[in-house]
């Protein structure tokens, strides 16, 4: 029976449960009921495992030590489920201390199965948000990997912390501006579009691509961000309308195509 089978009584029973177990062995150093969890067919128990050890790794910093050790271990399996819940454990960690878990992110954008270098790129984006400034510094150093598929990653990783920042990431989009990968330059687009529909954060994007020199690139972008704010006109800040306007005011090399 999955998670979401149960009643909402039966979901917090087991979350206790999994909680108690997950602390008896970090305590005890053993990983047997962490395993058993990290590696559950279902999505919530995993993830309700991993958010356990970020608690006990906030809440006690007495068995930080022993957490690192098991995730060490974890990391390990030959069970790509395991070492994603353990990447996302990491993750849990890393939006406060990331120091001590970077080794999982080095090796995790490598890892054989995607699920587990999904895992990184969902972890990049919750710790970029909360701990911006040593994940950025990380990101930075693949983004000009020799893997596209690394470029591509650290690319889709870091837009969320551009969603409400977006001076902070602009400068290592604009790194890749002349990558000669279409999926890497799908993504790079694909991102701008998702950090230009927030609050505040067109007129900052707008400014930032007038110092790029990949005008057909831009061009791209404007199509996109101007495209974004059709698809997702219920969350936008601006209309799409008012977004053209803008566009065409502040980026006079610019006509939009899409009316």
């Amino acid at each position: 029976m999955g998670f979401y089978d149960l009643n909402k009584e039966q979901r917090l029973q087991l979350v206790d449960e999994i909680n108690k177990d997950i602390l008896a062995d970090v305590q005890k150093e053993k990983n047997n009921s962490i395993t058993n969890y990290f590696s559950d067919e279902d999505t919530y128990i995993r993830k309700t495992a991993y958010l356990a050890i970020g608690k006990i790794w906030k809440g006690n910093s007495t068995l930080q030590p022993n957490i690192l050790k098991l995730l060490d271990k974890l990391f390990k399996s030959d069970k790509e489920k395991i070492r994603q819940a353990t990447i996302n454990a990491a993750g849990e960690i890393g939006i406060k201390e990331f120091d001590c878990v970077e080794h999982f992110f080095d090796n995790g954008l490598f890892d054989e199965h995607h699920i587990v270098r999904n895992a990184v790129i969902g972890s990049i984006k919750k710790m970029g948000k909360k701990n911006p400034k040593p994940i950025l510094k990380w990101a930075r150093n693949y983004l000009h990997h020799s893997d596209k598929e690394i470029r591509r990653e650290i690319c889709h990783g870091i837009e969320l912390r551009g969603r409400t920042h977006p001076q902070d990431i602009l400068p290592l989009l604009k790194e890749l501006q002349f990558d000669k990968t279409a999926r890497v330059k799908k993504t790079l687009v694909h991102v701008l579009g998702q950090i230009a529909y927030k609050k505040g954060c067109l007129e900052t994007v707008i400014e930032h691509l007038k110092s790029w020199d990949n005008n057909e690139l831009v061009l791209q972008a404007l199509d996109e961000i101007i495209d974004v704010h059709n698809r997702y006109k219920d969350f936008a800040i601006l209309t799409q309308e008012q977004a053209i306007n803008y566009i065409e005011k502040h980026y006079t090399k610019y006509k939009v195509s899409l009316v």
